[in-house]
């Protein structure tokens, strides 16, 4: 039998802000180290093709056209740096939570190389995004932040390798395990392939420092993904069944 549980969550607990904020800091930063070697992989391949431009422009500082070409061609990979560089700087920025109306299929495509670092070179990360979905009210860095923490518990549940599916949908009634809706939400599911959860840690997950990761885990990272849906109102839900997997739906409330 697949175990399932879900939270509903659509009351701000203020008492918990502070804490919660803590915990969006560490986690962030956690995420930021998860990426540092990608990153670095990146940066040192621009850096090279940097290199070899300039060294082939100087060889060839006789010939206007082939002068031209290495030096059009060095100018592309700084650009790159230079966007690689602006989206980490974005990432990064610690910021109190600023919700606004957005479309999340925007935000993924922005994020999707991120998502690609945090899976790994081992796991295909697979993106199934519904067009023309309906807006709705989110912040764009906690939800870059969320949907990352998922891909990389995806990630750290499948060793060696597997695929991480993140898909969108506009839903409503029943179409989300466990949970039956009575509005219209957009939803963004992330599943992997993985381990899976028995009941007994499924309802664990949210309690804070409570990890399945050892030392290495913090345990801040779905109660962050948890405060972050409670403070748009939004919902979420995880299915998950020993060996077979894990799906996790966050489910936002769209926005006319």
């Amino acid at each position: 039998m697949t175990q399932e549980t879900s939270v509903q969550l659509h009351t701000p607990l203020p008492s918990a802000a502070a804490a919660e904020q803590r915990a969006a800091a560490t986690r962030r930063l956690a995420a930021l180290g998860e990426l540092t070697g990608g990153m670095a992989h990146d940066f040192r391949n621009l850096l090279t093709a940097i290199g070899s431009g300039l060294r082939l422009a100087e060889n060839n500082w006789d010939d206007p056209a082939k002068l031209r070409a290495y030096l059009a061609e060095t100018k592309i990979a700084i650009d790159g740096g230079i966007a690689l560089t602006s989206q980490l700087l974005a990432f990064a920025r610690h910021q109190s939570l600023d919700p606004h109306v957005g479309n999340v299929n925007e935000y993924l495509h922005t994020f999707e190389p991120f998502l690609r670092y945090g899976a790994g070179p081992d796991a295909r990360l697979i993106l199934d995004l519904t067009p023309d979905l309906p807006n709705c009210l989110l912040d764009p860095a906690f939800f870059d932040a969320a949907v990352l923490n998922l891909v990389t518990n995806a990630r750290d549940a499948m060793p060696n390798g597997g695929r991480i599916d993140i898909s969108t949908r506009h839903v409503s009634g029943s179409e989300t395990p466990g949970i039956d809706l009575t509005s219209s939400y957009v939803r963004v599911r992330v599943r992997d392939e993985g381990c899976g959860m028995p009941a007994d840690i499924i309802r664990k997950v949210f309690d804070p420092f409570f990890t399945t990761k050892g030392d290495h885990g913090t345990g801040f990272g779905l109660p962050q993904v948890r405060a972050f849906m409670e403070m748009v109102g939004g919902t979420i839900a995880i299915s998950s069944e020993p060996e077979a997997g894990t799906t996790v739906d966050l489910l936002f409330p769209s926005v006319s």
